[in-house]
């Protein structure tokens, strides 16, 4: 698994897709209105790359397969601080629906892993919505802990 940087012009077509499907998650999750959800979506992509592809500790990635050459996915990190500590945090990460259940997912985290430790840091954070099964497998299966659990309960009026 090879991670080639995003250019300016995958980054465009990533971006069209991404925010609107986080957008749906966090609406699908409880978390927003569905009037506004696209417009939190747009803020807080917007906060994180003001300044797009060459945004200050933020890595977008193509993954590609190293034995087809074929773009499989993208991985998205930022790098942040916690209480004098500084930490990977995966933004985001999506195999493409013709490449899953072939391994692919690991070799990516596997990678990103190398990449990070290469930067000088030691931890790797992340968010997956509850009910994205499929994705806390793999991350559990990869040696990821849960360190927080975040619930709630709708209520009927």
């Amino acid at each position: 698994m090879i991670l080639t940087p995003m250019t300016a012009e995958s980054l465009g077509s990533y971006l069209e897709e991404a925010i609107k499907t986080y957008a749906d998650e966090h609406v699908r999750s409880g978390n927003w209105a569905a009037d506004q959800a696209q417009a939190q979506a747009e803020r807080e992509f917007a906060d994180l790359l003001p300044d797009g592809i060459h945004s200050k500790d933020q890595y977008l990635f193509t993954l590609v397969d190293d034995t087809t050459g074929a773009d499989v996915g993208m991985i998205w990190y930022g790098v942040r601080g916690q209480m004098g500590t500084r930490e990977a945090w995966i933004w985001d990460f999506k195999v493409d629906p013709a490449y899953r259940r072939r391994g692919y997912g690991r070799q990516a985290l596997a990678a990103l892993e190398h990449h990070v430790k290469e930067q000088g840091l030691t931890k790797i954070g992340l968010h997956v919505f509850g009910h994205n099964d499929a994705a806390r497998s793999l991350y559990e299966a990869m040696g990821y802990a849960v360190t927080n659990l975040v619930m709630s309960k709708t209520l009927s009026i």
